[in-house]
């Protein structure tokens, strides 16, 4: 038996990518055009169980994880300010309601404030008054540690569960005609790319999305949207005929 891990600080060496491998992972990139997030959004208003338009709009306003979401409290939220703190994580790997641990984010960096449309915090409030209504008519048995998304059937004031999310998704996503192998991470893919569309810069988008480089934007979120390809593409004509 030895006292120290002699491969602690060690750090296996970063495979280098092939032509090959950048284009299957551009394939695997799932997010929404602005129009099919519309269209989603207006399902779950339309269609969605309880809760579910507050979930998936704050999610796609926030470019938040799903994880950040699930351990919002009240606490977090500024009504005044349109902020929402991300300071924790929701963690539950066997899915069970009662057994969920609230942890650090994933970096340091993933510790933020966010400002959001107004329009959210009017969705939440009318939230709250409901969650509120729940509390007073079972006030002996509500869980009540001030999750904003808490469940109101079964173990009514826990936070929800991520799997719970993912199946709603998909059932909304069934609902209006769209991919159903998008999850609630593609909102954040979703959100990203369409920040680059109205123009916002790296810097910016790094902060909002609590990511320690740019690197990892670059790779893996700031896709490149139809709309983007395509002013790419009459650009490039346009100097062409200017020849």
């Amino acid at each position: 038996m030895i006292k120290n891990d002699p491969t602690q600080y060690a750090k296996p060496p970063r495979a280098q990518k092939t032509v090959d491998d950048i284009e299957k992972q551009d394939q695997q990139f799932k997010y929404l055009e602005k129009e099919e997030l519309s269209l989603f959004l207006k399902t779950a208003k339309e269609h969605g169980l309880e809760r579910d338009y507050a979930i998936f709009l704050t999610l796609a306003y926030s470019g938040a994880r799903v994880g950040e979401l699930c351990a919002l409290k009240w606490s977090d939220i500024n009504m005044n300010d349109f902020t929402i703190k991300i300071t924790k994580t929701y963690y539950n790997p066997r899915n069970v309601t009662n057994e969920y641990q609230l942890l650090t984010p994933k970096t340091s960096k993933s510790i933020r404030t966010i400002e959001l449309d107004p329009y959210v915090f009017e969705v939440l409030a009318q939230l709250k008054l409901k969650q509120n209504e729940i509390k007073q008519m079972n006030i002996d048995t509500y869980y009540d540690h001030d999750f904003v998304f808490a469940k109101t059937e079964q173990n009514k004031g826990y936070p929800e569960l991520i799997k719970t999310i993912h199946n709603r998704m998909r059932r909304l996503l069934r609902l209006a005609g769209l991919n159903e192998k998008l999850s609630p991470h593609s909102l954040r893919h979703t959100h990203v790319s369409l920040l680059a569309e109205a123009g916002a810069d790296i810097f910016q988008i790094i902060e909002r999305l609590g990511h320690s480089s740019d690197e990892q934007i670059r790779t893996v979120y700031l896709h490149v949207t139809k709309t983007m390809k395509k002013e790419a593409s009459q650009k490039f004509s346009e100097l062409m005929k200017n020849l």
